[in-house]
């Protein structure tokens, strides 16, 4: 007589999951992207940098839809559908060896930051955006060519565009994270290998850099 009870109460939590699913997937939300914890995402962008350099892509992949839920407010699931777009640039990129080569990661990320657009009551310039998100990429990966002066005008001219702010606005965040993409580097070199000490360094770095940029989104338009 109660066979047919648990089958009924799979198929109810079945129906709400991919009630949640799709609700998630498809329901408009919005949030301001200025509101975020900058003290967690810096710690979790360390994080995400270690597994990066420790080759854990699945740690990465689950770090970085957690990253999208806590900065950008992603719902759950979408956060995962962000997470792939984000990813798939990364590794067009990865591929590259040439500047042309480098232009395969812009179709993915314009879609990544299309997808972030949907999630924000900010407005901003999604091409010019990637363009200069891939440029910051290309600037760090050919830093043979480059100096970190460099990479930190590029990471405060995205901030600018992504926040819709003067630039001078980030001078002391770039200069700050551009600092932890070069303690990373060098610590690589020097050690053979980033230290427990060497990611403590970074990641005080990060967390100033973050907190730096959330204070001075936090007064804008």
């Amino acid at each position: 007589m109660q066979t047919g009870r648990p089958r009924h109460l799979w198929k109810g939590v079945l129906v709400a999951l991919l009630l949640w699913i799709g609700v998630d997937l498809f329901v408009p939300t919005r949030h301001s992207i200025r509101q975020f914890n900058p003290k967690d995402v810096a710690h979790l962008e360390t994080a995400m940098w270690r597994s990066y350099y420790e080759k854990k892509p699945v740690l990465l992949f689950w770090q970085l839809a957690t990253g999208l839920r806590q900065q950008f407010h992603a719902p759950f699931w979408r956060s995962f559908k962000l997470g792939s777009q984000a990813a798939k640039a990364a590794f067009d990129f990865k591929k590259g060896k040439s500047q042309t080569d480098y232009q395969q990661a812009l179709p993915g990320l314009i879609s990544y930051y299309e997808s972030i657009l949907a999630l924000s009551t900010d407005r901003f310039d999604v091409a010019k955006l990637a363009e200069l998100e891939l440029n910051w990429w290309i600037i760090h990966r050919e830093r043979g060519q480059y100096s970190y002066t460099d990479l930190a005008n590029a990471l405060i001219h995205t901030a600018a565009v992504q926040y819709n702010q003067p630039a001078t606005d980030f001078s002391t965040y770039g200069k700050l994270r551009a600092n932890a993409m070069r303690l990373r580097d060098e610590s690589s070199k020097e050690t053979g290998g980033t230290t427990e000490a060497d990611w403590q360094r970074i990641e005080k770095e990060l967390t100033q850099a973050w907190a730096s940029l959330h204070q001075a989104v936090r007064g804008g338009p």
